[in-house]
């Protein structure tokens, strides 16, 4: 009897492992499917970042992973207008993910080995690469960071950067205070008020918020050179739906290889080319990924949204941010744009 019992327990163990390990694969649901049903994409963002994120008095939201959404609803359903935009603060964008409320998370999110493991999120191909900086008001005269000892400096709560501030400090024995916001809409008038003697952050957020002080009349800001940390920064899914995460990983990664192979917004209409490479991309002869993609997303994503560098140019160019000669240009070009190949 007590053999039996054991052979009972085991067996039923077994079985819950089994099913946790199926819903694992699954996500609980296929959640391309979902969407494709829906007819909309779920996406968070950021909604007080220049360039990146951001949200006007009429709604409207704006920016470059703003449009990285658009494309993933033009891949996945042909209308890049088909994306509700969730505004979240960096606190509350893993609950977001991770509860369903969104399908998808593209806002200035750095990929870490922790949060890949313990956020329940895949991290999916790298859109922007970034490191920390501080920026300070240039009246102060600062030109490293052994200026800060004992300044005040303003940070992000629940956020790698506030981290990385630590760490680095800490590591170069240099004496700081914290002073921590939830998000950057309290976080700048504090800095502009004199609450902080610096302002730290990635830099590609330091650099929008400096054109947006020194544009609005503000006091002139310094950025310094010190670069702290590595930041790749991308969209993510929830942990579990390959399926979804396919879909939103090469519709992304479309922008750039059209790039790549020169398409753009303006003549993706009438293509050609003898390349069996690029006919494959542009889904010509109806060739199939097995992503579970139209044949034609390609076309609808150029088309309506643009490749990367159209992307970048409209939201990233005018606050500051090069790209030529940047980690964010073309591998052809020095940068680390690269992509797998379409065939």
């Amino acid at each position: 009897m007590r053999s039996m019992k054991r052979l009972a327990v085991l067996v039923l163990g077994l079985t819950l492992v089994a099913a946790a390990c199926g819903d694992d694969a699954s996500g609980g649901g296929d959640l391309l499917a979902d969407v494709v049903e829906r007819g909309v994409v779920r996406c968070g963002v950021n909604d007080v970042l220049p360039g990146f994120g951001i949200v006007d008095d009429t709604g409207a939201f704006s920016g470059f992973d703003v449009e990285l959404c658009r494309v993933v609803a033009a891949g996945v359903l042909g209308d890049a207008d088909a994306v509700e935009f969730v505004g979240l603060t960096a606190g509350e964008r893993f609950t977001a993910l991770q509860s369903g409320e969104i399908d998808v998370l593209i806002r200035n999110t750095t990929w870490t080995a922790t949060r890949d493991g313990q956020e329940g999120a895949t991290f999916l191909f790298t859109t922007f690469y970034d490191g920390q900086g501080i920026m300070v008001p240039t009246a102060t005269g600062f030109t490293s960071l052994e200026d800060l000892a004992d300044a005040n400096i303003c940070v992000l709560q629940a956020t790698t950067t506030e981290l990385n501030l630590t760490a680095v400090f800490n590591a170069r024995g240099i004496p700081f205070n914290p002073v921590g916001f939830a998000d950057n809409n309290l976080l700048r008038p504090a800095y502009e008020e004199g609450q902080c003697e610096a302002w730290t952050s990635d830099v590609s957020q330091l650099t929008a918020f400096k054109a947006t002080i020194e544009g609005e009349g503000g006091a002139a800001q310094t950025i310094l050179p010190d670069v702290i940390s590595k930041e790749p920064l991308g969209p993510l899914v929830r942990d579990g739906d390959s399926a979804w995460a396919q879909a939103v990983e090469w519709s992304v990664m479309a922008t750039v290889q059209a790039w790549e192979f020169g398409i753009d917004s303006s003549n993706v209409a009438g293509y050609t080319s003898d390349d069996p490479n690029v006919k494959n991309f542009l889904g010509v002869d109806g060739f199939e990924t097995g992503i579970g993609l139209p044949t034609d997303f390609v076309v609808q994503i150029i088309s309506q949204v643009g490749n990367y560098e159209e992307i970048y140019n409209r939201n990233l160019i005018p606050i500051g941010l090069p790209l030529a000669g940047t980690p964010n240009d073309l591998w052809s070009n020095g940068g680390l744009m690269y992509v797998p190949p379409y065939r």
